[in-house]
């Protein structure tokens, strides 16, 4: 079976349709594995629900998710992202709401344990460093992990001999899922943060046990012109052209 690993879509229709037309070029997939924020930054929140809703799908719930519809506050946000957010709150129809306050915060799903976050704190907490991956090891209790929330492709090792490893996750790259822990990170489609304005994602393969990390190039300026229209923050707009 064939899976897709998603994360952050952010409302950005444009970035997550290109991705979905390259799975189906692909051969497609059994289910969609989406890590959360599926809103938030970008210009169609209920679009991206929609869509995502006429796959079969799991989903867990980010932080934008959240701040969409209430629980949590933006103070902790930086004014652009705040921005957005509240944008947000008011271009999504009650089913949209219901839909993302049921959202869970983890899923277990075969070997792999889905968190938008990290498992320890699944909301807030970004994994980015060794030492903070980690200590999450001990906070799931399958072999591996998905995360997004950093909008970083990477993954984490954990050995009995070393401790944890960071390696960086590129397009192309074949993860072989072995005997070694991992806490694996697909990236952004939405929003990617590495550098590269390609929408990032990642199929696993279970009858060959291989995560598989691809970029897909999108219309960018589709996303950025229908920001513009709704006058979401400028340097919302800006940083997809950069992948930043």
């Amino acid at each position: 079976m064939r899976y897709a690993i998603l994360a952050d879509i952010h409302a950005n229709l444009a970035a997550f349709t290109a991705v979905l037309e390259a799975i189906k070029r692909e051969g497609g997939v059994e289910e969609l594995w989406c890590l959360g924020d599926i809103v938030g930054y970008g210009p169609d929140p209920h679009e991206c629900i929609e869509l995502l809703r006429q796959y079969k799908h799991v989903c867990v719930a980010g932080n934008h998710d959240w701040a969409a519809i209430g629980k949590i506050d933006t103070s902790d946000f930086n004014p652009a992202a705040a921005a957005a957010a509240h944008w947000t709150t008011g271009q999504l129809t009650p089913q949209d709401v219901d839909y993302l306050s049921k959202l869970p915060l983890t899923i277990e799903k075969d070997d792999f344990t889905l968190a938008h976050g990290s498992p320890r704190e699944p909301i807030w907490e970004y994994l980015l460093s060794v030492s903070s991956a980690g200590e999450n090891f001990v906070h799931f209790n399958t072999k591996f992990c998905l995360v997004g929330h950093s909008h970083v492709p990477l993954i984490f090792k954990q050995t009995e001999t070393s401790g944890c490893s960071f390696a960086s996750f590129k397009a192309g790259d074949r993860l072989v899922l072995a005997e070694n822990r991992l806490i694996i990170n697909p990236g952004g489609v939405g929003q990617p943060r590495d550098g590269d304005p390609r929408a990032s994602y990642a199929i696993y393969d279970s009858d060959n046990r291989v995560i598989q990390l691809y970029r897909i190039p999108y219309n960018i300026g589709v996303t950025q012109s229908r920001m513009m229209q709704h006058k979401l923050p400028l340097r919302l707009i800006v940083r997809l052209s950069y992948g930043m």
